[in-house]
């Protein structure tokens, strides 16, 4: 096991996922500080007003956007391996606790579902208009890379966390992202309606 800076946060950072944040509070400053002093990483766990969860992402900060002159950061973080928090610790001014990483099963997800999970993130892309890059058919841990472009809520990356069968995950993920398919199809049939306002344009 290894003691890890933790920065509990109301938000779940997958492996390969990025994700901006804004860094003010003095402890979280200090944390911050030190990652960047030494290359280091810190764990960022999911927290709401049921706690602290005992599942999270390490996290490396790949970008400072800006840096205030009060020490407030604008950063970019990365995600990378999964740990599971087996006990916190004291002694320092932000959290910190003993983690183990966690292993994936060999278990990888078959040729067919990987084809549909990368067809469905294609349509979705088209129908929200975005210019999010597809990750590769060959991307390591591929439902990660998946499910990180993507907006989905915290329970769902959560059980996409706890899931050490790729191919299990990438069943998920197919789910998860038929059900925002149909959601952004759904938004834009309501655009369209909006803009003749239900009527046929004649002009």
């Amino acid at each position: 096991m290894e003691e890890l800076g933790l920065f509990p946060l109301g938000i779940v950072l997958l492996p390969t996922e990025q994700l901006p944040l804004h860094i003010f509070e003095e402890r979280y400053k200090e944390l911050i500080d030190e990652c960047l002093a030494g290359d280091g990483e810190f764990g960022l766990v999911y927290a709401d007003d049921d706690g602290l969860r005992d599942l999270g992402t390490r996290a490396r900060v790949t970008e400072v956007l800006t840096r205030f002159e009060d020490g407030r950061l604008n950063i970019v973080v990365e995600g990378g391996e999964r740990f599971r928090l087996a006990e916190l610790t004291e002694g320092r001014s932000f959290s910190t606790g003993l983690v183990a990483p966690i292993a994936d099963d060999e278990d990888p997800a078959d040729a067919a579902g990987v084809e549909e999970a990368l067809r469905l993130f294609e349509r979705l892309r088209e129908l929200t208009g975005s210019d999010v890059e597809s990750p590769r058919a060959g991307t390591a841990q591929l439902s990660f890379a998946l499910a990180g472009k993507v907006e989905l809520p915290a329970q769902d990356k959560l059980a996409l966390l706890a899931e050490t069968s790729e191919r299990v995950r990438m069943e998920l993920v197919q789910d998860l992202l038929t059900s925002a398919v149909v959601t952004a199809q759904r938004v834009r049939r309501a655009a369209e309606r909006a803009s003749t306002n239900g009527k046929v344009d004649l002009e």
